[in-house]
């Protein structure tokens, strides 16, 4: 069971970063593109803006991607945790933990849920197991 677990985790957690890297990129799922998330980033300090939101959102899509499918599942884990720790320290840590002030809660977690699942393996079900 804890194979299958992984890849519900796995699956949910990934395909979540992949339209997170979307929106960046792509303007999909409700999100600015290049431009919009540049532009924003450049109003926190991030500059250049669309250089930074390109890395930001190629590390989500390719992250979440290889989180998915349990490939370079290290990789993965990696990308996601940079994404998620600079927005902590970019956006949400000045806020306080909690999600409902805008705090660093949800980050944080997607963080722990990455690590982890680098730390213990993607299970079973993952192309890690078939290739390596």
């Amino acid at each position: 069971m804890i194979n299958i677990g992984l890849l519900i985790i796995r699956l949910i957690v990934g395909l979540l970063f992949v339209g997170h890297g979307a929106q960046k990129l792509f303007g999909w799922f409700g999100g600015y593109g290049l431009k919009g998330t540049g532009g924003w980033f450049e109003s926190i300090g991030m500059k250049p803006g669309v250089t930074m939101a390109l890395f930001a959102g190629l590390a989500e899509l390719i992250g979440g991607i290889l989180f998915a499918l349990g490939l370079l599942t290290p990789l993965a884990a990696i990308l996601i945790s940079g994404t998620m720790a600079m927005a902590i320290v970019k956006v949400h840590a000045p806020n306080g933990l909690w999600a409902t002030s805008n705090g660093y809660e949800f980050n944080l977690t997607l963080l722990a849920v990455a690590i982890g699942v680098a730390l213990i393996g993607p299970g079973q079900y993952a192309l890690d197991a078939f290739l390596f």
